[in-house]
């Protein structure tokens, strides 16, 4: 969507109109017949929601066997050219002090630059990652895609204000299980699990500044996995102290059955659209000057709010109100 000068986008976000619609689940596989299926699933739910729910995100870190890299990338390569133009998939690729990383660059970039969505840069320790990293897309003729990145070490959760601010970074993530593995013991691993990461000190500490750093700058925070991928309470429950608690706007997926339950989780209910359109569309009738709504003040400040929680139903595929649903054409 290209908002118009007059759409409440451009009219309450301004130039940041574009910087933080993304769907709220970034689902990862690496093993070639479920990347396959996964590809699959994306495009039977876009069908089902009427808009792409969730981002496709082909793993070479985790999903190329060791010594079979090259090959790996060729194979994610080969996916993405055999992708539509409405699918979002991403790949994430070595980290960039890795042997494999300039080869995956070059041979993904190389071969299907234009079907990808973004890049993510596993364990960025700062600015100087995310620079290698972009000279790697200019290189491939990348100039189009945004950089995401994972922050997994107490040294870039340090340096995570400086990561997010580079103009190349659409999106931070957080590696929950390195970050724990980085404390050499000193955070148990009950801290990984589903309740546990929501509890420790430490952890939530990252959390929060890699939310604030993304707030301050426009990017969009995305929360780490949850390994119970059978649990789909513990995930939904997960997700939502995610979104309501921490600030962020988007979360992993490990396993098809944790898409919907993080759907679910992000959504805003039935209420809240409701009275987000009602305020919305009174507010345009105002030329969105201040109005009265219930004896409530409402102005531009509140209006970004309520916009915002539109863009996030749409996202989610909940059904909006229809008078606008002109703004989501």
């Amino acid at each position: 969507m290209n908002p118009s000068p007059a759409h409440p986008a451009r009219i309450l976000l301004g130039a940041q109109a574009d910087a933080r619609r993304l769907p709220v689940c970034d689902h990862y596989s690496g093993v070639e017949a479920r990347m396959r299926k996964s590809l699959a699933l994306q495009a039977e739910m876009a069908r089902e929601f009427g808009t792409c729910v969730f981002d496709v995100t082909l793993d070479c870190e985790d999903g190329a066997p060791v010594g079979g890299e090259a090959q790996h990338a060729h194979l994610v390569a080969s996916l993405l050219r055999g992708t539509g133009k409405d699918a979002r998939v991403a790949v994430r690729v070595h980290p960039v002090d890795h042997p494999a990383f300039a080869q995956d660059m070059d041979t993904i970039l190389g071969e299907a630059a234009d079907r990808l969505c973004h890049v993510m840069v596993p364990k960025v320790e700062s600015v100087d990652d995310v620079l290698e990293a972009e000279k790697a897309l200019l290189r491939n003729a990348g100039e189009r895609l945004p950089l995401h990145v994972l922050i997994e070490s107490p040294g870039a959760l340090h340096r995570v204000f400086e990561i997010a601010a580079h103009p190349r970074v659409q999106s931070l993530s957080f590696g929950l299980m390195d970050f724990v593995s980085a404390h050499g013991g000193a955070i148990p691993a009950s801290a990984m699990s589903s309740q546990g990461q929501f509890e420790h000190p430490l952890v939530v500490r990252a959390k929060l500044e890699i939310a604030s750093a993304c707030h301050a700058n426009g990017k969009v925070p995305s929360h780490c996995v949850v390994t119970e991928f059978s649990d789909a309470a513990a995930m939904q429950a997960a997700a939502r102290r995610a979104a309501r608690e921490f600030g962020y706007t988007r979360m992993w997926s490990i396993h098809p059955s944790q898409i919907r339950p993080i759907l679910a989780a992000m959504a805003p209910d039935d209420a809240e659209i409701a009275d987000a359109a009602r305020i919305l569309c009174a507010a345009e009738r105002a030329d969105w000057a201040p109005i009265n709504d219930a004896s409530q003040l409402h102005d531009r400040a509140s209006y970004r709010y309520f916009w915002q929680l539109l863009e996030r139903g749409h996202a989610t595929g909940r059904p909006l109100p229809e008078g606008v649903l002109r703004w989501f054409g």
